[in-house]
């Protein structure tokens, strides 16, 4: 048996593998946000701690047998986000979160003072890691003074599982203190923002092991003792891994909360000017390169509650409608490709007296196809789009949604039959990989088995829409600029 753990924004999820790759059962914890102030996001890393706890237990009372033979554990996790310990491994102040906004002027400073587009591929994006802790210098400088390690969110766990300070490579990727083609921490790019590479993890691929889980914890869990702890990746290197997105030209298109084109590549790309995001992957000698777009499925969540009413409801009725002259920017959160603007804002337009709520579900799915596809273009221009991307998230299960970016993109979509399989499954397929190697070749080699396989069509009405969709973001760009 594997387990993986995947600590996400909204919730915690484990899951039990066996080593036929079938989920023998999972568990889901909820977690909650803070957002003390605009543009502020955190979490306690505590909470973390408590929500694998619980869930550990409540497999131990589920599946006691299944435990006992747990062969390795595999971690993933929203990536981004500064979880700050001082010498004595204790937690400095809640985790600021990949979706915080708070230090766009400190991205700018950044890029002027070191070459950080050059090393890691990638714009200084308030998202990223980097920024976070120059902002925490600035404006907590107490707390900065005490900083002994800096750890992503799923590290934090590792620590307290193990107490190492380890960390992979694809995760780090996302901190913008690592030198992305040489996979190693950039001195230089600490420097910048006053760290040390002695405050940083330790590096490992996502397929190698960091340490054996702690005695205690594993006579609590009822798992056997020295338990390896295996490196893992961050969310989306972790959804790709159990996707089996592994080959140059392979790529999946996830329609969560946020929305992602991911591309796995054999060498290093980037094309920063469009907020490309240049990453490693979770295996050794592979690259990934992803076009996110920060409200895909909280677009529609938004407009749910908005109406007070249910979301499949507002896709069946988007599907009746046509959005005619209405327009959708999803901006809710700000955007990353291609315009790297947190303070970007969302907006409808061209609407009349006789739009109904379907006109405006319908401009809602359009918007994030819209804007996934300006993330697809911005692949292209970097040389690296997928040439088939598998359907993943929430609303993979709209198929009329899938075919809407298949006509834009004009490439095809294969909805797999197990598109909810998410990154725990890419975390505890890591874990397998690590103690048996020989499940590579199957990996590298493997088909995904479809359910459907959605081909792109001519829709010229539709790319007429995107046309006036990409005015209207220009304009909004010269407005909030």
């Amino acid at each position: 048996m594997y387990l993986g753990i995947d600590l996400g924004t909204s919730s915690l999820k484990v899951i039990l593998l066996d080593t036929d790759e079938h989920i023998i059962d999972s568990v889901s914890m909820p977690l909650t946000v803070q957002h003390l102030q605009p543009d502020f996001s955190e979490q306690n890393p505590h909470d973390w701690w408590q929500a694998l706890q619980q869930a550990m237990q409540q497999l131990k009372t589920r599946q006691p047998t299944a435990l006992r033979q747990i062969k390795g554990i595999g971690f993933s996790g929203q990536m981004h986000g500064a979880t700050l310990l001082d010498d004595q491994g204790q937690i400095l102040r809640p985790c600021i979160l990949w979706n915080d906004g708070r230090s766009t002027a400190e991205c700018r400073w950044l890029e002027q003072r070191a070459d950080f587009i050059g090393i890691t591929g990638n714009r200084v994006m308030a998202g990223f890691t980097a920024p976070k802790l120059l902002w925490v210098q600035r404006h907590e400088p107490d707390i900065f003074a005490r900083i002994a390690h800096v750890l992503l969110p799923k590290d934090y766990l590792r620590y307290r599982m193990s107490g190492d300070f380890a960390s992979d490579m694809a995760d780090s990727a996302g901190t913008l203190w690592l030198d992305t083609a040489r996979r190693q921490w950039s001195e230089e790019l600490l420097v910048a923002c006053n760290l040390t590479i002695s405050q940083m993890p330790d590096l490992y691929e996502g397929n190698q092991v960091t340490g054996t889980l702690y005695d205690v914890l594993a006579d609590d869990w009822g798992v056997p003792r020295n338990t390896p702890l295996i490196a893992g990746a961050g969310d989306n290197a972790a959804s790709a891994i159990g996707l089996g997105v592994v080959k140059a030209g392979d790529g999946f298109v996830s329609l969560g909360t946020s929305g992602v084109i991911f591309s796995a590549s054999d060498q290093y790309y980037a094309n920063p000017q469009q907020a490309v995001h240049s990453f490693c992957h979770a295996l050794p000698e592979r690259w990934h390169q992803m076009a996110v777009t920060l409200s895909a499925a909280a677009s529609l969540s938004w407009f749910s509650r908005l109406t007070a009413t249910p979301e499949a409801q507002l896709a069946q009725e988007a599907e009746q409608h046509e959005a005619g002259e209405v327009l959708f920017a999803p901006f809710l959160n700000g955007e990353r490709t291609p315009w790297n603007n947190p303070r970007l804002r969302g907006a409808f337009v061209g609407l009349a007296d006789s739009h109904q709520r379907g006109h405006l579900a319908r401009a809602v799915l359009e918007g994030v196809a819209f804007s996934l596809t300006d993330g697809y273009r911005a692949l292209q221009q970097a040389g690296c789009a997928p040439h088939q991307m598998i359907a993943t998230g929430g609303g993979a299960r709209s198929q009329f949604w899938l075919q809407m970016i298949a006509d834009l993109t004009q490439c095809r979509i294969i909805v797999p039959t197990y598109a909810d399989v998410g990154a725990a499954f890419g975390a505890a397929r890591l874990a397998r990989l690590a103690i048996e190697p020989e499940a590579l070749s199957h990996l590298t080699s493997h088909v995904v088995p479809a359910t459907a396989i959605i081909r792109p069509q001519s829709q010229p009405d539709l790319q007429a829409r995107y046309q006036r969709y990409q005015q209207l973001t220009r304009w909004l760009c010269q407005q909030e600029g």
